[in-house]
């Protein structure tokens, strides 16, 4: 009897989960599809809203719009650069800050650790922080894409109990093999940290994608714009309220509606990533344990 109850709280259970998870699919997988939909409707139906699930008629002028903008191709090449020397130089800052932090005869480990910490809860704010950058002379370059967010505490603290799970004989060792620490880190620990590479990589190449705010603040050459800071400019153009005439004749000939573009651009945005996860998913989802277990 026992057993049965047990078996039947198993199957009750796995019915429970299975559907939650298909319900969640469907909760998440509903924005999906519906910006797919609006972004290949026909504009009538778009305006009498009957777009839910799947596309009413097709339409690719949206994504035409988008695409014969000249300069899509120069800030997609911009995004491609920033988010690849930004996750690069991510890396291996936090990789050489983390890494004496996880030794326990680093003498100024404590006093480091705290200042960390007190920079993930309070900021030098907005001003100060774009008087500095003026200061430094990085305003309308490559580095201030790329250096002010190169470190973050809360990075700098998971690679850290990362590193202080490894073994500590492999460091002993090497030592007396003649290794120094710059030889250690990157020729022992960084080899080992592949799902921990990975996964911080993923974040930092998807944050970088999906940023704007900085180019907005920082950059005024339109032709070192991100993606996503012309697309903003796009959608903007095309709204209704603040559409110039020569936007409105374009999108009136094209057969346009603004959701068209909107919902395109939406589309022309996360493709790149939603391409990219399954070569990382591996390394992610192992990635995501990093930090559970206590250092």
């Amino acid at each position: 009897m026992k057993a049965y109850n047990e078996g039947f709280g198993s199957k009750l259970f796995n019915v429970f989960n299975y559907s939650f998870m298909i319900l969640l699919c469907i909760i998440m997988l509903y924005p999906l599809l519906n910006t797919l939909a609006i972004s290949l409707s026909n504009p009538s139906e778009i305006i009498q809203g009957k777009v839910s699930w799947f596309p009413k008629g097709f339409n690719l002028e949206g994504y035409k719009y988008i695409f014969q903008e000249p300069r899509l191709m120069i800030s997609f090449r911009n995004t491609v650069i920033y988010a690849t020397v930004g996750t690069f130089v991510m890396l291996t800052l936090t990789s050489l800050m983390a890494y004496p932090l996880s030794m326990q005869e680093f003498v100024l480990k404590k006093f480091i650790t705290i200042f960390l910490t007190i920079t993930m809860f309070f900021g030098g704010g907005l001003i100060p922080t774009y008087l500095l950058i003026r200061k430094l002379q990085m305003i309308d370059t490559l580095w201030v894409m790329v250096i002010p967010g190169a470190i973050s505490a809360f990075n700098v603290i998971i690679f850290r109990t990362f590193f202080q799970n490894l073994p500590k004989e492999l460091r002993e060792s090497a030592h007396m093999d003649g290794a120094n620490d710059i030889t250690i880190l990157f020729r022992i620990y960084l080899p080992l940290s592949k799902a921990l590479l990975a996964t911080f990589a993923l974040f930092g190449i998807v944050g970088a994608w999906n940023g704007w705010f900085e180019a907005l603040i920082y950059l005024n050459d339109e032709n070192k714009y991100p993606i996503q800071m012309l697309l903003r400019k796009m959608i903007t153009e095309t709204d209704t309220g603040a559409m110039n005439a020569q936007t409105f004749q374009l999108v009136a000939a094209m057969k346009l509606h603004g959701k068209n573009i909107k919902m395109a651009t939406v589309m022309v945005t996360i493709l790149p990533i939603l391409f990219l996860y399954p070569f990382l998913q591996r390394h992610f989802v192992s990635g995501m344990m990093i930090g559970s277990i206590k250092g």
